[in-house]
């Protein structure tokens, strides 16, 4: 498998969820979504702007993110499919489209997400794809459809901390304090199209503690799509 990998959010792009809007889940029966191991990243922030990953606190906040997304999904009335490692060729399918999607999530977040930057023939439609071949995930995982998430977090030091409040002082800029980005996307392996796409280059949250878990998947999953009568899950709580 690929080690994974963080979408880079381009400057100026802003929170917002895109999808086929003619797109609905079959009613009368739960959605299968294969959910695909969360990129996630989450480390330190110094003065220079140089990360430094925190491998416990990534395992932590993978671990209470799957955990929240497995109680998202049930709310919703669909049934989440957490896809093991694969071995052979399986992983190498897998690793491929993971990294295809990388690509056309990229694509997306600076066409559609960043203002100014849209392209001619997709200023209106939302129709990114990654092909009829996609099928291949639903064999390999048992489900209908794919979930992608990814989220990249790094907590200012003291030191970015003192920084901030000089830069701002002396400069009158602003420095962030560090970095909470996320994207959460929803692919129909029927056809490889993205149905449903959200992206925040300020997430919030904590994702190393169980509240700060539920608010992240709550803000990633904002439109989410229901099947056809279906009502929104009123709240999403903490579980282990």
């Amino acid at each position: 498998m690929l080690a994974a990998l963080v979408l880079a959010v381009p400057m100026g792009a802003r929170a917002e969820v895109k999808a086929d809007a003619n797109f609905r889940f079959p009613a009368g029966k739960p959605a299968r979504i294969i959910v695909f191991r969360p990129d996630v990243k989450v480390g330190t922030m110094g003065v220079g702007s140089v990360e430094e990953p925190n491998a416990d606190w990534t395992a932590t906040a993978r671990e209470k993110l799957a955990a929240q997304i497995d109680a998202q999904q049930k709310a919703s009335g669909n049934q989440a499919i957490f896809l093991p490692d694969q071995e052979g060729e399986k992983a190498q399918t897998v690793a491929d489209y993971q990294a295809l999607f990388r690509t056309v999530a990229g694509a997306i977040t600076q066409h559609k997400m960043v203002p100014g930057a849209g392209l001619p023939t997709k200023k209106k439609a939302f129709d990114w794809t990654l092909g009829p071949g996609a099928a291949k995930l639903g064999e390999i995982g048992g489900g209908d459809y794919a979930l992608f998430v990814s989220t990249h977090d790094a907590y200012g030091t003291a030191g970015r901390k003192v920084m901030q409040f000089l830069f701002a002082g002396m400069f009158g800029g602003y420095m962030p304090a560090g970095i909470h980005a996320s994207y959460a996307a929803l692919v129909d392996l029927k056809t490889g199209n993205i149905v449903w796409f959200n992206m925040d280059p300020a997430s919030g949250g904590d994702v190393r503690t169980d509240e700060g878990a539920v608010k992240r998947v709550g803000q990633l999953f904002t439109g989410f799509p229901l099947a056809e009568g279906a009502v929104p899950p009123v709240k999403q709580v903490a579980g282990k």
